[in-house]
């Protein structure tokens, strides 16, 4: 941020300390454009000015907390305790003016999945029967933002329970997508999307187990970092799996805002510097992940391609082996087989008086009818049919890392999901160029790799189509090298361009 950026940080801060005495002097078009110009602030720009002293934490967190009460009809949050926030942004400017340490994330207000234990506010996990759990701790994911200065901010709606991609919730009412209400933002992390997308706030937490940190990623047109497995610890949070695929991240609006949280989570205090592009090589499996495609999302996924090619990335096509075209299977045998046993050992021992079976009996009907559906008798996988899949998950792990280093290829790239937003509710099979496609299938072929390698996973705005959705692209890497990726995706991401502001 340069130096008249911050003045002009300055002015319109000074503007919104005004308050009631300012709304009486000040041009209502001043008032606007002193808000967004705080509403627009990246993360690193945000904690920066406050650092600095160009606006106090109070009066950012002032404007994020009127934006979300603004915006209070796209549901994109469960709890949000405003008088709880503004107090911890009061002393965060008093730690400033007594000349304290300051953070790295110091006076930066993150929402968090309502799937995140928190020990401040209820972590419903999007269901009934949990609406009143109080967490003894905060997840360990939570301490280090903590420790460095960051503000919960409040806990953001999600799909029940986590177990789905669309966030139309049931029990708690469903995420609107800023970019079209009528739209899902995708799921389950929708919530933290729609609040990203719609400028509540520059940065939130999301966790993704088949893909809900990128699903509303490329829903919402921001960028979305699902890391190497175990990168962030993910105690506190309810699983899905068992040690294989949960993963907890971050949503955000640039690639820099994934590397700052990055940072604080692992404590590495190397700046992330742009890897150009010319000459990096980026594969491409057309006949796998650009096959099916609705036409709108395969021409904003070719187009991106041109794009990163006219930018001098070198595109290697050449498709991924067998035994990784394996993955939806794989996802879908371990995650179904694992659901109850995961999500029964959660409860006994985080809420005490609630079982499985009560759990089960309160959740809403479409999503007792997904885990019929999927995970429970007689729909659920044999334990031969897992161990089968776990097996299966070795040979396409393998498989993959010989891919990567066959092709000499740093990224794989390809549109994160087979269509564009759908409307909320329709959660059946979906027409693509007049044939029928399972749900799971649209919304899980493309990102399942990701998570059955183990890979890490970066999504990035890619386009629109042209009824004004977002579409994003996905490019993983293999496990380890997320700070790579990061790299590369500072590159990636000036080549693609930025989603444009939703028009809300």
């Amino acid at each position: 941020m340069t130096r008249l950026q911050r003045r002009e940080f300055l002015v319109n801060s000074t503007l919104l300390a005004a308050g009631a005495a300012a709304a009486a002097i000040v041009p209502s078009r001043a008032r606007a454009a002193a808000v967004n110009s705080l509403t627009e602030l990246g993360a690193l720009a945000a904690v920066e000015a406050m650092r600095d002293g160009d606006i106090r934490a109070e009066d950012y967190a002032r404007t994020l907390l009127d934006r979300a009460q603004e915006l209070a009809s796209l549901n994109a949050f469960i709890t949000l305790n405003r008088d709880m926030v503004l107090e911890a942004a009061r002393a965060a400017d008093k730690a400033r003016a007594s000349g304290a340490a300051l953070g790295l994330l110091h006076g930066l207000p993150i929402p968090v999945k309502d799937s995140v234990n928190t020990k401040a506010l209820p972590t419903t996990n999007g269901t009934r029967a949990l609406r009143n759990f109080m967490a003894k701790d905060d997840a360990s994911v939570l301490k280090p933002l903590f420790d460095q200065g960051a503000i919960l901010m409040g806990k953001t709606n999600l799909h029940e329970l986590s177990y789905g991609w669309t966030s139309n919730n049931l029990a708690f009412g469903p995420v609107h997508n800023p970019y079209n209400r009528d739209r899902v933002p995708g799921g389950s992390s929708g919530g933290s999307g729609a609040a990203v997308a719609a400028r509540i706030a520059p940065l939130a937490i999301a966790e993704d187990t088949w893909g809900s940190i990128r699903v509303p990623a490329t829903m919402c047109g921001l960028a979305g970092l699902r890391p190497s497995y175990g990168r962030y610890p993910d105690d506190g949070i309810m699983p899905i799996t068992s040690d294989k695929f949960d993963q907890v991240g971050p949503l955000a609006r640039s690639v820099a805002d994934l590397a700052l949280f990055d940072a604080v989570e692992t404590g590495e205090p190397r700046q992330v510097t742009a890897t150009p592009l010319a000459g990096a090589r980026i594969g491409v499996s057309p006949e796998f992940f650009f096959a099916g495609l609705d036409p709108e999302v395969e021409r904003v996924g070719n187009e991106a391609l041109e794009r990163l090619s006219a930018a001098g990335a070198t595109l290697v096509k050449a498709e991924i082996p067998e035994p990784a075209r394996a993955s939806v299977d794989v996802a879908v045998a371990i995650t179904a087989f694992e659901t109850v046993p995961s999500f029964t050992d959660f409860v006994q021992e985080q809420v005490p008086g609630i079982s499985f079976d009560q759990m089960f009996q309160q959740a809403s009907a479409n999503v007792q009818d997904t885990l019929k559906a999927f995970a429970l008798p007689p729909k659920v996988p044999t334990r031969e049919a897992y161990e089968a899949a776990l097996a299966k998950r070795e040979k396409l792990r393998a498989a993959i890392r010989g891919y990567f280093d066959t092709q000499g290829i740093v990224a794989l790239a390809f549109p994160t999901i087979l269509i564009p937003p759908p409307k909320i509710g329709e959660e059946g099979d979906v027409e693509i160029s007049g044939k029928k496609v399972p749900f799971y299938v649209a919304m899980g072929r493309n990102i399942a790799l990701g998570n059955t390698a183990s890979l890490a996973c970066l999504v990035l705005p890619a386009g629109m189509t042209s009824d004004g959705l977002p579409v994003g692209m996905e490019f993983d890497a293999l496990s380890g090298k997320d700070r790579q990726l990061l790299a590369l995706g500072l590159s990636l991401e000036k080549a693609l361009g930025a989603a444009p502001a939703p028009k809300i």
